[in-house]
């Protein structure tokens, strides 16, 4: 029973991730608005537009790494009931192409592990995407003019 809670902790951990994405999206819509600006303006900017194309870049390796989570998350909620279909799971990754033979029957501590860590990168992209955004702004011609 331990391990099945285990499971479910991890599966709610890893559907945390969506608020990580969400928060992503926005910023990547940001790096693009602040991309088309930089284009639309009279003199163009290198530096705002190459921040700007590098925070749509993060932006869409993180959502990579969502989906990733978010596809974990749904199969620790799954299993967290019945760890005895895990030959079932290993088969079906299989099969679809999502797993190799050799990562077949991984005890549960290793597949956790690894998720958490999927998770981990998606946050790390993220902290790296509002650091751009943060330089964007402070390299923006207009801020001058802010105060």
């Amino acid at each position: 029973m331990r391990a099945d809670m285990e499971l479910q902790v991890v599966a709610s951990l890893l559907r945390r991730g969506r608020s990580l994405d969400q928060l992503s999206t926005g910023l990547t819509l940001l790096g693009i608005l602040f991309g088309l600006a930089q284009l639309l303006m009279a003199t163009v900017t290198p530096i705002c537009l190459i921040l700007s194309l590098w925070m749509i870049i993060l932006g869409l390796l993180q959502k990579y790494w969502a989906l990733r989570v978010a596809f974990d998350a749904d199969l620790f909620a799954l299993l967290a009931g019945n760890k005895d279909r895990t030959p079932d799971l290993d088969l079906a990754l299989q099969t679809l192409g999502l797993q190799s033979a050799k990562r077949a029957g991984r005890p549960w501590t290793e597949r956790r592990r690894g998720a958490l860590k999927l998770l981990r990168k998606q946050a790390y992209l993220l902290a790296a995407q509002v650091l751009l955004t943060l330089a964007v702004i402070l390299a923006s011609p207009w801020l001058p003019f802010a105060g």
